[in-house]
Order: C-alpha cells, then structure tokens, then sequence
C-alpha cells in the first residue's frame, strides 16, 4: 500500500513543526488551518486560555446531522534523553521507514487526515464531514478537556468519531481511564539522632505506598476484569518519591506521585475511598498530635476511559471502513472518552504501531501503514459522497 504524494508532502511539513507538548503548536495550526480553508472546510480556532497554543475544528458539506468526525492531536513527546540516528523534526524517508518525532504518534494520521480532507473539497458531499484537532494530549489529554465546552456547542452529531491514535490499522473499542494523583505526607521534623521523637514523613510515604501495593493486590485477585487487555485489571503505580533534605534530619514532607488506569467498574470515587481508609490507619498511631501529622491525596487530572459495544452502528462502520477482520483494545490512554461523553460513537483506530514505535528515539511509521490510512480514509469519503466504497 502507497500513500498518497499529498499525505507524504504534508507530513514532511507537519514533522517540521516541534510540537512538544512545553512549546507552543500556533505555527502548525495556522498552516492546517490555512490548508483547510483552501480546501472549502469553516474553521474555528479554540485557543488554550492559559498559553500560546490552540486547537481547530472545522466542518465541510451539508448541514445536519450524521456524517462522520475526524481527531488528532498536534503535540509530541520530548525528544531530550533519547539517542536518534536521524533528525527527529525532519521527515527521513529509508526503505519503508519514514522517521520523526511524531510520525506514528500521531502525524502520520494527522496526515493522511488533511490529504483527504483536500480531496474532500473537490467532492460532492451527501453527509459533513468533521474535524477536530487537540494540544497537550501527551500530558494528560488537557488540550481536549479545555476545548470541550466549545466543541459542544456546535452541536455536531456525527455518527462515529475516529481517534485515529496508532492501533495498526485495527479499530479499538476500549482503553482504560486514568486519574494522576499526588499525595504530601507532613510528619515532624527534628534532628536524626534524636529520630524515635519525631515524625518521618518518608515512613508515611512508605507506609502509604505499601497500601497502594495493597490495592494493586486486590484489583489484581479481583472479579474485575477485561481480557481484552494485556493487562486485564486496573493498575496502580507510583511514579515519583520525594522526600527529605539532609540525613541528619528527620524529614517533614514527602510527597509521592501515582497514577490508577481502571476499567469502568473501578471507578476513582471507588478508589479514593480506599485511599481514605489506607490515610486513616496510617495516621491512627499519631492521633494525639493535633493534626501535626498528614497525608493530603489531590487528584491532578484525569480522563475517561472508552468501552463501546462491538455491535454498535459506530464500530461497524469503523470495521469496515478499516478493512480489518478483528477488533482490538490498547493499553495507553486518548482523547476518545471525551467524545463518547457527547454521546458520539467512537472508535479508536490509525497508522502506526505505538508498542513499538510511539514515544522512543527514532520514531518511525512504515509506508504500508500510512497507505492503509489513506485507503480507510478514501473509503470513508467515497461514502460521505455517497458512492461505493470499493477501493
């Protein structure tokens, strides 16, 4: 499968953009955006209230509902710590590779998404077609969250929205929710050789990540499963520990940063109800203190999970505009779940394979793939167009 010239012309200039979710991305929007109004589309800058960056929706063909809705996200991971044999923000072309920072996560749909989008412009369309796309979905699909207010309120009823984040070209229907969380442990400072008077807020840590090993447990022997999944239960993990500020000092904060991804049964108030009472048999020992000794948890963000029946209409579409035999579900999180919120069906599928290509040095998307795109996408506009879609 050969991509289209145009899909490889506008990836060479989307890779070019550095992106990385700490930088702005206004220069790749002004250039997306002035492609579309080329191509006919009315677009609709969002712009992030809180720095120099945007996300886009634009729309083309009969008003109305039905049709169907495009997503991508502009933003890619750092390149920093990563050893790359070719230059990470220049389309490089060996074999059937085509490396760059983004290429399979996830310019390479963003791609293949604005060649037909310009092919779109010279049909005749019976149903619209949509698109959206999002900043700062590598840390933590922040940029959809922002933009969703607005996009609500352009009433859009699309039958399926494709997330087209790297699946190998195989339709997912679910991934798990996730919740970033932090926890401050306050204990008691005073000087290390007088330790047993004091309060070690790194003891509390280690007392509350112990408990977060606990949950872990019981998630994992639970009836909550989904063997769909590499890993079929939610998970906990602890990221990131700090604490303390000289070793002869008994430390008086520690914080610790973990994360849950749950499948939908074990939801985060469920979850955050169990961290109460991990909270409150840690600190029984110290309940003559007046309080001195804590354990603050604050969510820092979350997103949902996505679960869509395998018989919906949206997956059925999906399937067949991808042409795969089989339905998948991935382990990373996107920015499907906030559509499904909009009673949208939404299916998550595109180029690329992110196991083995998203987020590591020398990222690449092979041509095989990014022709497969091109082919699902030029199925999908023969039946906006209300044609066959034989390709």
């Amino acid at each position: 499968m050969t991509p289209h010239a145009a899909t490889l012309e506008i990836l060479d200039r989307l890779i070019a953009f550095p992106t990385v979710s700490d930088q702005s991305n206004l220069a790749l929007i002004g250039y997306v955006e002035d492609l579309l109004r080329q191509s006919g589309f009315a677009t609709q800058r969002i712009p992030d209230p809180d720095g120099p960056k945007s996300g886009l929706a634009a729309r083309i063909g009969p008003e109305g509902q039905g049709g169907v809705l495009l997503s991508a996200h502009s933003d890619v991971v750092p390149i920093e710590g990563q050893a790359w044999t070719y230059p990470p923000f220049q389309l490089t072309r060996d074999d059937d590779k085509l490396y760059g920072r983004g290429t399979t996560d996830m310019k390479g749909f963003l791609a293949s998404m604005l060649a037909m989008a310009q092919r779109a412009a010279k049909a005749t369309l019976a149903e619209p077609l949509m698109l959206v796309i999002s900043y700062d979905e590598e840390v933590g699909c922040q940029g959809i969250r922002k933009m969703m207010p607005e996009l609500e309120k352009l009433g859009w009823e699309p039958e399926l929205c494709l997330v087209g984040e790297p699946t190998s070209m195989i339709p997912a229907t679910g991934h798990k929710g996730k919740a970033a969380l932090r926890a401050t442990c306050r204990g008691i400072a005073g000087h290390s050789a007088l330790a047993p008077r004091y309060v070690n807020a790194l003891h509390l840590a280690a007392d509350f990540v112990s408990a977060l090993r606990r949950i872990q447990d019981s998630y994992t022997g639970g009836s909550s499963r989904d063997n769909a999944y590499d890993i079929p239960y939610s998970t906990v993990h602890v990221g990131k520990l700090t604490g303390g500020t000289a070793l002869n000092i008994v430390p008086e904060t520690a914080v610790i940063e973990f994360e849950l991804r749950h499948l939908p049964d074990d939801d985060l108030p469920t979850f955050m109800k169990m961290l109460d009472d991990a909270v409150a048999r840690i600190l029984a020992p110290f309940s003559g203190l007046n309080g001195q000794v804590s354990i603050n948890i604050d969510v820092m963000n979350t997103y949902p999970g996505l679960e869509i029946s395998s018989d919906s209409l949206a997956v059925q579409k999906a399937a067949g505009l991808s042409g795969a035999n089989s339905l998948t579900k991935v382990a990373f999180g996107t920015e499907a779940g906030f559509f499904t919120e909009l009673n949208i069906g939404t299916v998550v599928c595109g180029p690329g394979n992110m196991e083995h290509q998203g987020h590591k040095a020398d990222e690449f998307i092979t041509t095989d793939q990014l022709g497969a795109c091109d082919e699902m996408l030029e199925r999908l506009l023969l039946q906006l167009s209300g044609a066959s879609s034989d390709v």
